[in-house]
C-alpha cells in the first residue's frame, strides 16, 4: 500500500471531522477531496523538479501541469492554452482587469455590479483613482442584474470592459451571463466573469458562450488553498500582470505551484464527473429539505436572492429580530460552521454591501447567515444543522422576548 493513500487520508478525514462537526460553509472554502491530496502527494516530495528545467525528471513534473491544465480547460468547455495557473480568484480578477487597460486612452470605461466580490470592487476603484471611469450597474430585490441598465450604462468606443460575477458569492444568485456577454459585444467591450462560486457547480462552456476572461479558484471546489487560473480566450490579447521569467507562456511570471496545480486538475476533474453524475441535483436536494425545515419551523425568516436562479449549494436566510453573530456564536459551540454572509467580511462591522445593494437595511444584513452546502454533506447531518438553527433561533428569540429587545453577543 502507498504511503500516500489510506492510513494518511483517513487520518485527513478524522481530524476535519474533529475540527468540524458539521460544515456548511464550502461557500468560504470547501472541504478538499482527500483523492486531490493522494493526487497532489508525489509532486511535494519525489517528483519535485522545476518544471521550467529541460532534464527528464522535469519534464514529467511538466507533463504534469499541462494534464492539470487540459482537466481544467474541460471543466470550462475552454482549449488548454486558455488557461493559465495563478495563485487564487483574487488574482485572477486583477489579471484580468488589468490586462483591460491595454485599451487606454481610448476605451477607460469600466462596467461592474454593484454586488461584485471585493476582488473586483478594489481594483475598480484603483481603476478610478488612475484615470479611468467605472459604471456600478445596480441589482433587483432577487439579486439579479437590471439588463436595462447595464444597456443604459454601456458606452460604445468607450467601454473597455464588463465585469460581472457569475454567482453571487452571499446569495448564490446567477448573472443571466448570455445577454450580459450579448449586451457587452454589442458595444465592442470585452467581458470578464468572476466564476470563483460557479465552476463545478453549474455548467459552463465557453466553446458555446463566447466570455473573454473567466477567473476560478480552486479551494472552492475541493482543491486546496492558493492555487486558481484564469481563462483568457484565444480570440482576445491579453497583457501580464505579473512579470519575470516567463512563465505560463508569458503569461504569469513566477515558479509553478505544481503540486497545488495539479491537485485543481483532480478536482475540476472531480467535478465534471460530479456535474454529469447529478451530484449538484443531490447537493441541491439537502439545501431545499434544510430550507424547508427552517422556513416551516421559524417565523420571520425569509431567504435572499431569486429562489430558483442560484447555485444549488447556496442558502441566505435572514432571522428577523435575531443578531447573527449571537446565531454564529450559539451554533459554532454545536459544532456548526456557517457563515454571516461572505466569509471575506465575517468580522467586518459594515453591513453586506450585497444584501444593501438588494435594497435591505444593515438591521437586516445584521440578521442573516449564508448556508453553504457540497457533497460531502449528507442528508443525516444537514436534518441535525437544522435541528440546531432552529433551536438557536428559538433561544434567542426567548432571550430577546424576556429582554425586550434585540439580543446581541460579544
Amino acid at each position: 500500500m502507498s504511503l500516500y493513500s489510506q492510513p494518511m487520508l483517513v487520518r485527513v478525514a478524522q481530524r476535519r471531522l474533529v475540527a468540524c462537526m458539521i460544515y456548511l460553509d464550502s461557500n468560504a472554502t470547501s472541504p478538499t477531496d482527500p483523492t486531490v491530496v493522494e493526487a497532489m502527494l508525489p509532486y511535494l516530495c519525489e517528483h519535485f523538479a522545476n518544471p521550467s528545467s529541460s532534464y527528464r525528471a522535469a519534464r514529467l513534473v511538466r507533463a504534469a501541469v499541462q494534464t492539470a491544465r487540459e482537466e481544467v480547460a474541460r471543466l470550462l468547455g475552454a482549449q488548454a492554452e486558455e488557461v493559465l495557473f495563478t495563485g487564487c480568484g483574487t488574482e485572477s480578477n486583477n489579471a484580468a482587469i488589468e490586462s483591460a487597460k491595454m485599451l487606454w486612452p481610448q476605451r477607460r470605461h469600466l462596467v461592474i455590479a454593484t454586488t461584485e466580490h471585493s476582488a473586483v470592487l478594489e481594483p475598480a476603484r484603483r481603476w478610478e483613482a488612475e484615470g479611468g471611469v467605472v459604471s456600478r450597474v445596480p441589482v433587483g430585490c432577487d439579486g439579479i442584474i437590471n439588463l436595462d441598465a447595464l444597456r443604459e450604462a454601456m458606452r460604445p468606443g468607450e467601454t473597455a470592459l464588463v465585469s460581472l460575477m457569475w454567482a453571487n458569492n452571499e446569495t448564490g444568485v446567477l448573472a443571466p451571463m448570455e445577454q450580459v456577454v450579448n449586451i457587452a459585444h454589442e458595444a465592442g467591450a470585452l467581458v470578464h466573469t468572476d466564476a470563483v462560486q460557479a465552476a463545478g457547480k453549474v455548467a459552463i462552456n465557453l466553446a458555446v458562450l463566447p466570455i473573454d476572461y473567466l477567473s476560478i479558484s480552486g479551494h472552492k471546489f475541493h482543491a486546496p488553498k492558493g492555487v486558481g487560473a484564469l481563462f483568457v480566450s484565444q480570440r482576445v490579447r491579453f497583457r501580464p500582470w505579473m512579470l519575470g521569467g516567463g512563465q505560463e507562456s508569458g503569461r504569469r511570471s513566477g515558479t509553478e505551484n505544481v503540486p497545488y496545480i495539479v491537485g485543481m486538475g483532480r478536482a475540476a476533474a472531480l467535478m465534471q464527473q460530479a456535474l454529469r453524475d447529478g451530484t449538484e441535483t443531490r447537493v441541491q436536494a439537502m439545501r431545499d429539505a434544510f430550507e424547508s425545515r427552517v422556513l416551516s419551523a421559524v417565523r420571520d425568516v425569509s431567504m435572499n436572492g431569486h429562489r430558483e436562479r442560484r447555485l444549488p449549494t447556496t442558502s441566505s436566510l435572514t432571522f428577523c429580530g435575531i443578531d447573527a453573530q449571537a446565531m454564529l456564536i450559539l451554533l459554532d459551540e454545536s459544532g456548526f460552521c456557517c457563515s454571516a454572509g461572505s466569509a471575506c467580511h465575517t468580522a467586518s462591522v459594515h453591513p453586506s454591501h450585497v444584501l444593501e445593494a438588494m435594497g435591505y437595511d444593515a438591521q437586516h444584513a445584521a440578521s442573516t447567515l449564508r448556508f453553504s452546502f457540497s457533497r460531502f454533506n449528507n442528508t443525516p447531518e444537514v436534518e441535525t444543522a437544522a435541528a440546531a438553527v432552529i433551536a438557536a433561533a428559538s433561544k434567542l428569540r426567548i432571550l430577546r422576548d424576556e429582554a425586550a429587545g434585540p439580543v446581541v453577543f460579544g
